[in-house]
C-alpha cells in the first residue's frame, strides 16, 4: 500500500469534501468517528504481482468449473432419460450425473468465494465500541464511502477475468430454479401413470386373470384356507419391472373371517371379494415396500419395513406403525374356466399417499 494510503490523520473535523483525502483516508476517518480503529491494513499481493494473477487465475477458475457443472446440472435434469430400464440402459447414470454435477458446482464456488477471502482480499485489524443514536449526514457519507473503498479492493476493476467468472454463478442459481421448474415440464397425470396399474382396463365382461410370477393362471383351490400367494396380473410384462405396482396379496380366508370382511366392506372406493377370497395391494401405504407378512391366526398383515400393521378382516385398516391408509383392495371374481381374475383397477392408487391422494 503506498504512503499515501497509509498515512493517519489525527486530527478532529477532518474536511471529507478535501482534495488531498484518498478514499482510504475517508474510510480510516469514518472508522474513527464510529468508534473503530483500523490498526492494521495491508493487500496480500502487490498490485499487478505474479502472486495476484496466479490467484486470479485460480478464483475464476472455480467460478467457471460452477458454471459449467450447474450447466450440465440443468442439461441432466431436464433431458437426460431417467426412467429406469433394465439392461445396459443411460437411465442408471441419472442420479449419479446430478450428485456428482451439482457436488462439483458447490464445491466450485466455496472454493472460489474462500480463496477470494483468503487470498485476495486485503488483511485488516479494527477495533470498534458499540455506540447508540441515528446516522448523520456526515456518518452516511462516511458509510458510501466505505462500501465503495471495499467494491475497489475486492478488485473487480483491476481483475477484470473475476468480473467475468462471476457469470460462473448465474447456471448455479438456474440450476436450483431448475428442480421446482422441472417438476412442471411433465404433468405426472399425462399419461396416469400414478393412478393406474397392470389391471387397468379389466372389467366385470372383460377381466384380467390373476397369474403367479412366471405365468401361471391361478385357480381357487391352489391357495388353502389361511393362505396367501402373490398374484399378478396376465398381461405382457404383468410380473416385471414395467408393472411394479401391480403386485397383489391373494388371502384365502376362513369362513368365519370372510364374514367379518363382508360386514365391513367399504362401499366406495374399495373393491370386492369372491368366495372367501380378497386381495389387497402389497404395497404398503408408507414407504412402498412389500407387505407380504401375513398371520393368518390375528388376520394381520405386516410391513418388515416399518411395522406397520393392517388389520385384513377390516379393509386392510393400518391399525399399527406409521401408515395412515387402508391397502387398496381389487375387485376379483372367477372365470368360467374357474380361474380367478380382476374385475377392474384398484378403485384408489396404491402404494405411499400423497398430496393428491385421499
Amino acid at each position: 500500500m503506498s504512503e499515501t494510503n497509509t498515512q493517519v490523520r489525527d486530527a478532529a473535523g477532518v474536511d471529507l469534501d478535501s482534495p488531498n483525502l484518498t478514499r482510504f483516508d475517508i474510510v480510516r476517518e469514518g472508522a474513527r468517528r464510529d468508534g473503530v480503529e483500523i490498526v492494521h491494513y495491508e493487500p496480500q499481493y502487490p498490485p499487478g504481482s505474479k502472486g495476484e494473477r496466479r490467484m486470479t487465475r485460480i478464483v475464476a477458475f472455480f467460478f467457471l468449473l460452477t458454471g459449467i457443472m450447474s450447466t450440465l446440472f440443468v442439461v441432466a435434469f431436464i433431458w437426460w432419460p431417467w426412467e429406469y430400464e433394465l439392461g445396459p440402459h443411460a437411465s442408471k447414470y441419472y442420479t449419479p450425473i446430478l450428485g456428482l454435477t451439482l457436488g462439483l458446482a458447490l464445491v466450485g464456488v466455496g472454493l472460489g468465494v474462500l480463496t477470494w477471502g483468503k487470498k485476495l482480499l486485503p488483511h485488516e485489524i479494527a477495533i470498534q465500541e458499540r455506540h447508540d443514536g441515528p446516522s448523520s449526514a456526515e456518518e452516511q457519507k462516511l458509510t458510501g464511502t466505505t462500501m465503495q473503498f471495499i467494491g475497489d479492493e475486492m478488485g473487480l476493476g483491476r481483475r477484470p477475468i473475476l468480473k467475468w467468472s462471476l457469470l460462473g454463478l448465474a447456471p448455479l442459481g438456474l440450476a436450483a430454479a431448475a428442480i421446482p421448474i422441472g417438476a412442471l415440464i411433465k404433468d405426472p397425470h399425462h399419461p396416469d401413470i400414478l393412478f393406474k396399474t397392470g389391471f387397468a382396463g379389466a372389467t366385470p365382461d372383460n377381466p384380467i386373470r390373476l397369474m403367479h410370477d412366471d405365468g401361471t393362471l391361478v385357480r381357487p383351490e391352489m391357495v388353502s384356507t389361511g393362505g396367501q400367494i402373490t398374484v399378478f396380473p396376465n398381461i405382457p410384462g404383468g410380473a416385471s419391472n414395467h408393472h411394479a405396482d401391480s403386485p397383489t396379496l391373494l388371502i384365502h380366508l376362513r369362513e368365519d373371517d370372510a364374514a367379518k370382511l363382508n360386514q365391513k366392506l367399504y362401499t366406495i372406493n374399495q373393491g370386492s371379494t369372491w368366495s372367501s377370497f380378497v386381495a389387497y395391494s402389497k404395497i404398503c401405504t408408507h414407504a412402498g415396500c412389500p407387505a407380504s407378512l401375513y398371520e393368518q391366526q390375528t388376520n394381520r398383515l405386516l410391513c418388515p419395513c416399518h411395522q406397520s400393521q393392517f388389520l385384513i378382516t377390516d379393509n386392510a385398516r393400518p391399525i399399527f406403525g406409521p401408515a395412515t391408509r387402508s391397502l387398496p383392495m381389487l375387485p376379483i371374481s372367477v372365470d368360467k374356466e374357474g380361474f380367478l381374475v380382476a374385475t377392474g383397477d384398484y378403485k384408489v392408487p396404491v402404494g405411499p399417499a400423497f398430496w393428491e391422494k385421499d
